[in-house]
């Protein structure tokens, strides 16, 4: 019976360590491209902030809560990337442990495509949303894009009580439904504020 289970145990530590070094460069490359993302947004959050600040300085705390609400997204990030590169970096060597790689690759669930991210998310999207339309800062349309992306991220924050765990379901804590929703809105949010505020930048200099 011992030799039987072991025998099973060493056929799932192959499986999972062939299938985690066979994506190991496409994981570790994914969180090089956050963090290079993250700078960027760091910078953007920050330029932001100023932005709303020298349109209406009465609105600084929102300013402000819009920083810190995208700094704690950007930290929630890099811990979930941490995690998935640790359990990539696992199967090196060729003796991966299969109970470390499945806590390192669960633990992820809720923080990069789960619910505390859209938590998050929802938080720096409200803020963002509601310091646009208070202030105009920015034209009125992204500020509501913002708040319609906050709407689907807290749509999205139930899913982690799904019944099972399935990246090919539509709603539970791996599914692709609220990681599309959750996700695709505010990407496309940061980009229009991106460029809106660089038109914003190029006007106010040359005048």
């Amino acid at each position: 019976m011992d030799y039987t289970r072991y025998r099973a145990f060493d056929q799932r530590r192959c499986k999972l360590q062939s299938a985690h070094g066979d994506i190991r460069v496409i994981v570790l490359t994914r969180v090089l491209i956050d963090i290079g993302m993250y700078v960027c947004f760091t910078v953007f959050i920050a330029g932001f902030r100023h932005l709303v600040r020298q349109t209406k300085r009465e609105y600084e705390w929102v300013a402000t809560l819009v920083f810190g609400a995208g700094l704690v997204w950007w930290a929630a990030t890099l811990v979930a990337d941490s995690l998935e590169g640790a359990a990539a970096l696992d199967t090196l060597g060729g003796m991966a442990d299969p109970t470390a790689i499945r806590a390192l690759v669960e633990g992820t669930l809720l923080i990069y495509n789960g619910s505390i991210a859209f938590a998050v998310t929802a938080l720096f999207m409200v803020s963002a949303g509601y310091a646009i339309v208070a202030t105009g800062a920015l034209p009125k349309w992204i500020g509501w894009m913002a708040l319609a992306s906050a709407i689907l991220c807290l749509a999205a924050i139930p899913s982690m009580y799904g019944p099972v765990v399935d990246g090919s379901g539509f709603y539970n804590p791996a599914g692709w439904g609220p990681a599309i929703a959750a996700n695709l809105l505010p990407l496309v949010w940061i980009f229009s504020a991106a460029i809106a505020m660089i038109v914003k930048g190029k006007a106010v200099a040359q005048k």
